[in-house]
């Protein structure tokens, strides 16, 4: 399905150092199989035909983005960011606004989920590119889900009905997802993801269902799984 005439731009938040991962080397420059975490994601993203370009938001003084081997096939701009998720995003997307038109298309993806499949962003694509807001993947959770209070005390089990873990990417309009960061900032709004600044704005993103497989590397034994699932997708060609 095309875009409609519209482009498509990725947005990689790069900027964060992944303190839970332990090791000096922030975790998105940490080799997965081969290959640093980053360079998986980039390779992944610039494969994809309809993505135009990559914007990568770094960290102030970063000093490991010179050591990453960049896509041949795809645009890569280096950019900037911030100290949390949505500064290093919405200065990406000020670049682009210099770039694209405002209602062209942004995929936000995280930096530490390499192992994102060609057909979950297709899949994606193709569920919200006719949707007046935009959407994410994500999964269904499937735990039984417990409240716990401040000193780890169970004191609700939770319906899990309707309840999905957020994944990545997440793919808004350009002008639209800057207005929703920008609004939630200058109102101080916490926000832990793109769908979740336009959902204060009154908007209802669409939910895509994707791969378990695509984990965010948050803990160290994350890295192990990560290559599990590298190696298992390479061997059926998911990729």
């Amino acid at each position: 399905m095309p875009l409609n005439g519209k482009k498509l731009w990725a947005v990689v938040p790069a900027a964060g150092i992944g303190t839970r991962t332990g090791g000096e080397t922030p975790k998105q420059y940490r080799e997965v199989n081969g290959k640093k975490v980053i360079e998986h994601i980039l390779e992944r993203l610039a494969m994809h035909p309809r993505i135009a370009g990559i914007v990568v938001a770094i960290s102030s003084g970063d000093s490991h983005w010179k050591t990453v081997t960049l896509p041949d096939s795809t645009a890569v701009v280096a950019v900037e960011g911030g100290a949390e998720r949505h500064h290093s995003v919405l200065n990406a997307l000020h670049r682009l606004s210099q770039m694209i038109a405002a209602d062209d298309w942004v995929l936000v993806h995280d930096a530490a989920r390499p192992c994102i499949r060609q057909d979950d962003i297709d899949n994606l694509i193709n569920s919200v590119i006719d949707h007046p807001v935009g959407g994410i993947l994500g999964v269904p959770v499937s735990d039984t889900m417990k409240r716990v209070n401040e000193t780890h005390q169970i004191v609700e089990t939770v319906s899990r009905t309707g309840l999905w873990h957020a994944q990545t990417p997440q793919m808004f309009r350009l002008a639209a997802l800057t207005a929703a960061i920008e609004h939630a900032m200058q109102t101080h709004a916490p926000i832990t993801d793109e769908a979740g600044a336009m959902e204060l704005q009154g908007l209802t993103p669409l939910m895509v269902e994707g791969h378990r497989d695509n984990i965010k590397i948050t803990e160290p034994d994350d890295f192990m799984h990560a290559a599990l699932y590298l190696q298992q997708q390479t061997s059926r060609a998911d990729l």
